[in-house]
């Protein structure tokens, strides 16, 4: 299984996932995927242990700046993040 980073700087997307085959199982699947859209960071999926929003607040992103999309829009009210 590969890790693979794929930036896409042009349309502001960025992704970090595995692809490959474990035996005779076709593994792929998304760790992080993020967008910056409307100045803000989307985050749209993270499984990371550590959590890239607990990531970009200690590099002094605020948090007003970051939107959790993994959460429905009426789910992003009751966290301290930006709604949209």
């Amino acid at each position: 299984v590969d890790i693979v980073l794929a930036f896409d700087e042009k349309r502001d997307q960025y992704l970090w996932f595995q692809t490959g085959w474990y035996d005779d199982r076709k593994i792929r699947g998304i760790t992080v995927y993020i967008r910056i859209k409307n100045q803000k960071i989307y985050i749209e999926e993270d499984w990371t242990e550590e959590g890239i929003a607990n990531e970009l607040l200690k590099e002094n992103i605020p948090k007003q700046d970051i939107v959790l999309a993994f959460h429905d829009p009426e789910s992003r009210k009751s966290t301290e993040f930006a709604v949209a």
